[in-house]
């Protein structure tokens, strides 16, 4: 029983360190994407129309005008 606990104990440090990997692998390659002209234009575009749209949804959801 002792090792279910210690088992329970560090889950939330292996969430927390696969949640920090996948955002650390995720911005490492936006970022070397940024190196190159062309490309920088689309992400940035990309990530504006993302945010848009992540907002908007968000506020018909929520009935905020």
């Amino acid at each position: 029983m002792a090792k279910f606990w210690d088992n329970i104990n560090k889950f939330p440090k292996f969430i927390l360190s696969v949640i920090i990997g996948f955002f650390l692998t995720t911005f490492h390659e936006i970022f070397e994407l940024f190196k190159k002209r062309n490309k920088r234009e689309i992400i940035i575009i990309t990530i504006i129309t993302l945010i848009s749209v992540i907002t908007l949804i968000l506020r018909q959801m929520m009935g905020i005008n």
